[in-house]
């Protein structure tokens, strides 16, 4: 897909011309001269209901976001991909003729790899390019800038070398195999099929080779509330190991059963079973266990509520589905730093501020990071005054929702 710089951004688009103006500079800096050379964007994305089900073949509700990586790309002819980003001076550098997993120097550089050789394995045209980029999809925040990056690569590879071609469905699995295989995290399908289909989509993953999208209807606005999302801080490092440990669990409850995702679990048979469950894996796998359970269903639920129009009562789900992360998902610190508790601290201090208004839960894998917020327009003022109090000026996002996922860029 291309689009207009101007249809992509709406309104903002001036203050976007100029972002762009200044990665062309980076770009020419970089590589020498801006000749051939084409921009493309990829979006973060945030999570709306399904706190990790995916991974166990789980429905989701999820969005695109108007925060987004822009990279201006071009072709060369030398077999050897090569990047470089505003944030990080460093040029990724990937040979074409080296796809094999292997110790990388940066995470970047692991994510290009698996890219171009997924590409290449799926009888995609892959080459050598350019790239420079600049990302406003916050690191570490819950809204996927690691998604972002991957489905910007492909966007790059798919207008280069195969005409666009490469559809949403087929880039976010591209994307998925390299962030699983090559930077060695076992994520879901969730991240990146909303970072590359674009807008509001509800998602059930049943059958992950055939995805099930559903495009909903969202206007926050007409409802008359925001979407904050919150960066409480903290320490980031050293959290796979955490996020890694709830698919196995999960598993571990429904290999109980003789199957291998929790999805293909009876619910009845879980709970006829629970005491003879709990003996065979742990009271952590059974909490998981439910908490998928619950999330999967109402993940579909939210996603009915907003197609009847019922606003209170898809937030009635938020809150539903907040509770059971905190209770038996338990993904809102990490186990190893029990004194560094933000998330928990600002769902605690939203639940209060907001006064039984709109909803808030943890957002995205957790454990550290960001919380998300429905917050009524008369209160918005007031709550992200407050919530900066406590975690600091400018850690309370406003967001608006995007219609597409990857797109060529029309400057």
């Amino acid at each position: 897909m291309t689009m207009n710089i101007k249809d992509l951004y709406g309104k903002a688009w001036e203050e976007q011309a100029r972002r762009y103006d200044k990665i062309r500079e980076g770009f020419v800096e970089t590589f020498g001269d801006d000749a051939g050379a084409a921009f493309f964007s990829a979006p973060g994305r945030t999570e709306i209901g399904g706190n990790h089900t995916d991974h166990n073949h789980g429905r989701v509700l999820a969005a695109a976001i108007d925060l987004d990586i822009v990279g201006m790309a071009r072709k060369t002819e030398d077999g050897v991909a090569r990047l470089r980003s505003l944030e990080y001076p460093r040029v990724d550098t990937v040979e074409l003729g080296q796809l094999d997993p292997r110790q990388e120097s940066s995470g970047s550089q692991a994510l290009i790899r698996g890219v171009l050789a997924r590409c290449k394995e799926l009888g995609y045209r892959i080459g050598g390019f350019e790239c420079y980029t600049q990302t406003r999809v916050l690191k570490g925040s819950g809204l996927s800038s690691s998604a972002a990056f991957e489905i910007l690569v492909v966007t790059v590879v798919s207008h280069l070398y195969n005409e666009g071609k490469i559809d949403p469905v087929e880039a976010a699995k591209i994307a998925q195999y390299a962030e699983n295989v090559y930077f060695g995290k076992p994520s879901g399908l969730l991240d990146q099929m909303a970072a590359s289909v674009g807008s509001v989509t509800a998602m059930d993953f049943g059958d992950p080779a055939k995805p099930i999208i559903e495009r909903v209807n969202f206007d926050l606005n007409a409802y008359g509330h925001a979407l904050c999302v919150v960066d409480t801080g903290g320490n980031h490092a050293d959290l796979t190991a955490d996020y890694a440990s709830i698919p196995p669990e999960m598993k571990a409850v429904a290999k109980f059963f003789g199957k291998e995702f929790l999805r293909e679990v009876d619910e009845a048979e879980f709970y006829a079973n629970l005491g003879a469950v709990r003996k065979a894996v742990n009271d952590r796998s059974v909490l998981r266990a439910m908490h998928f359970f619950d999330d999967d269903r109402l993940a579909h639920e939210e996603a009915e509520a907003l197609k009847a129009g019922d606003f209170e009562g898809f937030l009635a789900k938020v809150r539903a589905s907040g509770k059971s992360s905190i209770q038996r998902l338990q993904n809102v610190f990490a186990p190893h730093s029990p004194l560094e508790q933000g998330i928990t601290l600002a769902v605690s201090l939203s639940e209060k501020l907001l006064n039984g208004r709109g909803a808030c839960r943890v957002h995205g894998g957790g454990f550290a990071g960001t919380i998300q917020a429905y917050v009524p327009f008369d209160m918005l003022e007031a709550y992200r005054a407050e919530i900066e109090k406590v975690f600091g000026k400018g850690s309370c996002y406003v967001l608006s929702f995007r219609s597409v996922g990857g797109v060529k860029v029309e400057r």
